[in-house]
């Protein structure tokens, strides 16, 4: 890609470059338009996802494919119960010099997929969420940066909670966006098992460089924001906390504890991205309700009452918006 000039051309090479971006990944995946549309919106805002799916909807293939899409190296972690920090991250050895050198982990790639995070123990996860944070890792007093771009995708099964350890609220506010997948439609699934059941398998040619990456991801902090969309973010995260002022009867009647200031942020620059995904120079109120829910979902906590008349978080973020 030649640089645009300025930021008009690049908004335009941007949606010409996302549009065949998904051109791409729709030659292995069929369907799951949102799904993809938030995990692409995700990297291009510099965020995290979490995935949350009953296994075999090819949460990994997914991965997989935006990667060779975008030409970043792809790396997948099982996460089991007896994994440790050094397994993901790595640790010194004793050469045959006789000096430490250390060896890099599989968490040294852009995109990581982290497969099952809550099979693994809270230290483990630790390490994870510092590396997603600090974009660096930390071994024997040296610090490591990870490259750029770099991109976390964990996933987790929402019906077989035995033997796991789930991530606390606190850092589950990490992950940008929480993205539901769920199942394909009867004509998708009669296409995935047509594709998969035959001998033909699709190329992804990579769309673009990891500096063209991090150039677009440059062009989504850039764009400007008119003052009444932040207010609405703002005001939207408000309405969540079940002791403010302004929060609806629904929201203190269900939920316990409310999204914190991160949340408007990737609203915002959410927002930001989804706007310039659909060709427009600046985001608007629809563009920040679009990414309303992937934001918010992991951010609130239920209480009892709600989990037990069984109002979700889907229904009360609709409430409120």
């Amino acid at each position: 890609m030649n640089r645009p000039t300025n930021d008009v051309e690049a908004v335009k090479a941007f949606g010409v470059s996302y549009a065949r971006l998904k051109a791409e990944i729709g030659k292995v995946i069929i369907g799951q338009e949102q799904v993809v549309d938030d995990v692409l919106i995700a990297i291009f805002s510099r965020g995290h996802c979490l995935l949350v799916g009953v296994p075999g909807l090819a949460k990994t293939l997914l991965v997989n494919t935006v990667a060779s899409g975008l030409g970043l190296s792809f790396n997948r972690i099982q996460f089991t119960p007896d994994l440790m920090p050094s397994d993901i991250i790595g640790s010194e050895i004793l050469d045959a010099s006789r000096e430490f050198r250390f060896v890099k982990g599989p968490l040294f790639a852009n995109i990581i997929l982290a497969d099952e995070i809550n099979r693994t123990p809270p230290k483990t996860q630790a390490a994870l969420l510092e590396a997603m944070q600090e974009k660096a890792v930390t071994a024997a007093g040296r610090n490591y940066p990870l490259p750029e771009p770099f991109f976390v995708l964990a996933t987790q099964n929402p019906i077989e909670q035995e033997g796991t350890y789930p991530l606390p609220e606190a850092q589950l506010d990490r992950f940008m966006f929480n993205v539901w997948v769920d199942y394909p439609s009867y004509e998708e699934e009669v296409a995935v098992v047509k594709a998969t059941t035959s001998d033909s398998d699709a190329v992804v040619e990579p769309v673009l460089s990891p500096e063209e990456i991090l150039y677009f991801q440059g062009l989504v902090r850039r764009i400007p924001v008119p003052d009444n969309v932040v207010e609405y973010a703002v005001k939207l995260v408000a309405r969540t906390r079940p002791e403010g002022p302004d929060a609806p009867a629904m929201i203190k009647e269900h939920v316990g504890w409310g999204a914190g200031p991160r949340a408007s942020q990737f609203l915002v620059i959410g927002a930001k991205c989804h706007a310039l995904v659909h060709g427009r120079f600046s985001p608007d109120i629809e563009d920040v309700q679009a990414v309303a829910k992937p934001i918010l979902r992991h951010r609130l906590v239920r209480n009892y009452k709600a989990e037990a008349e069984g109002v979700t978080v889907d229904r009360i973020v609709s409430e409120i918006l």
